[in-house]
C-alpha cells in the first residue's frame, strides 16, 4: 500500500471524524452520539415543526456544517459542478429508507462505530448487518443493478446550488430563529455542544470529507473489493482508533451489553436495520454522511436522497417507527421490511441485462 497524498488525506479525515465524534459528546451532545446524521436529521426536522416529539427538536449546526463545509472546499478547488443521473423517485425513496434503517438500529453508520468504540457491544449486530448489506449491494452491482451514472448534462445549470442554498437558509435560522423554529428544553435534543463549536466541527468535517471522499460504507465496500489495498480501509481504521483512544482518554469507555445509551436489545432488528442501510448505501453511492457532502458538491442525485432523509426524519417520529431503549415498534419493523421489498424490486426491475 502506497501512502500517497490522497491516502494521507483519507487518514486525516478518519482521525478528525473519530476525534470530533467523541469530543462533541464531551462538549454537550448526547452520549455516544457526538455525530449521528440520522439523529441530527430527526432533530432538525422536529425543529422545523415536521414532527411533534418535543424531546427531538433542535436545528443541529453540525448538519449545516457538513454541507456548507463541503460546498466551500469544492468551490475553492473548482470541483463544484451541477450534475445528476437518473431514477429520481428511487433515490428519494432510498433516502427515506436509509433513515428508517438507522432509526430502527438507533444511529447512522458513524454512530454505529462511535457506540462500538465506547464499549457498546450491542453495536456488533449492526456492524455485522452493515457489512452483510454492503456485500448484498456489491452482488447487485455485479449483476447490473444500478440507478444510473452522474452526468453534468442531466442536471439543469445551477441546480447543484439548491442544497447549499437551503442549508444556508438553515444557517440563518440557527442564528436568527423564526417563530416556527422549535428547540427542545428536555430530552436528547436539549443536550448539545456550544453552537459555534458544533458548527466549526461540522464545517471542518464537511471540508475534509469533500477532499478525501471519506465514507463509512465506502470503506467497507472497498475492503470487500480490494482488501488491504483499499485506501478507505486506512481512513476507517483511523476513525475507529481515534474514537477508541478519545473514549478511553475521556473516561467514556464502558464495555458491555446492558445499560448502553442509545441502544436496544432486539439484535435481529438492529442487524436488519443496518443491513438495509449498507445495501442502500452501495446502490446510491454512499452513506448518509456522504450524501450530505455530495449534495454540497453539486450532486443533485444526493440532494434528492437528502430530501428523502428529511421526510423520513419527520415520519419515523410522527408515525412511531423509530426504536427506543425499550425496543423496536411494530411500525418500524414493517418499514424495514418494506425497504427490503423495494430493494428486491429494484434488483429485478432496474437492471442492465446487457
Amino acid at each position: 500500500m502506497r501512502f500517497d497524498r490522497h491516502t494521507i488525506t483519507i487518514i486525516v479525515s478518519g482521525l478528525l471524524l473519530g476525534f470530533f465524534g467523541v469530543m462533541l459528546s464531551v462538549w454537550g451532545n448526547p452520549e455516544n452520539s457526538g455525530i449521528c446524521v440520522s439523529c441530527f436529521i430527526e432533530n432538525s426536522a422536529g425543529a422545523l415543526g415536521l414532527h411533534n416529539n418535543s424531546r427531538l427538536q433542535y436545528l443541529r449546526p453540525e448538519l449545516v456544517g457538513f454541507v456548507l463545509g463541503a460546498f466551500a472546499l469544492a468551490l475553492s478547488r473548482r470541483e463544484f459542478r451541477s450534475r445528476g443521473g437518473s431514477a429520481p423517485l428511487l433515490r428519494f425513496a432510498s433516502g427515506f429508507f436509509l433513515i428508517v434503517g438507522c432509526a430502527v438500529f438507533i444511529g447512522c453508520p458513524i454512530k454505529l462505530f462511535l457506540r462500538f468504540t465506547a464499549g457498546d457491544l450491542t453495536a456488533l449486530c449492526g456492524v455485522a448487518g452493515l457489512v452483510f448489506g454492503v456485500w448484498c449491494g456489491l452482488k447487485g452491482l455485479a449483476h447490473g443493478v444500478e440507478l444510473g451514472r452522474l452526468s453534468p448534462a442531466a442536471a439543469p445549470k445551477g441546480s447543484g446550488l439548491l442544497s447549499p442554498l437551503l442549508f444556508s437558509m438553515l444557517l440563518i435560522f440557527i442564528f436568527i430563529p423564526p417563530v416556527f423554529v422549535i428547540a427542545s428544553d428536555k430530552g436528547s435534543s436539549a443536550q448539545h455542544a456550544p453552537l459555534f463549536v458544533s458548527l466549526a466541527a461540522g464545517l471542518v468535517l464537511g471540508a475534509v470529507a469533500q477532499a478525501s471522499r471519506f465514507c463509512i460504507t465506502g470503506a467497507v465496500r472497498d475492503v470487500l473489493l480490494m482488501g488491504r489495498r483499499a485506501p478507505l480501509l486506512w481512513g476507517g481504521g483511523a476513525f475507529i482508533v481515534s474514537a477508541f483512544v478519545v473514549n478511553i482518554a475521556s473516561g467514556r469507555f464502558n464495555p458491555g451489553f446492558a445499560g448502553q445509551p442509545g441502544s436496544h436489545q432486539e439484535y435481529l432488528w438492529g442487524f436488519l436495520g443496518m443491513m438495509l442501510v449498507g445495501w442502500l448505501s452501495v446502490l446510491i453511492g454512499g452513506c448518509p454522511f456522504r450524501q450530505l457532502v455530495k449534495s454540497g458538491e453539486g450532486d443533485t442525485d444526493a440532494t434528492l436522497v437528502v430530501a428523502g432523509m428529511f421526510l423520513a426524519g419527520a415520519l419515523v417520529q410522527g408515525w412511531n417507527l423509530a426504536a427506543t431503549s425499550a425496543g423496536v415498534p411494530l411500525g418500524g419493523k414493517i418499514a424495514v421490511l418494506a425497504g427490503f421489498m423495494m430493494l428486491l424490486a429494484v434488483s429485478v426491475l432496474v437492471r442492465d441485462r446487457g
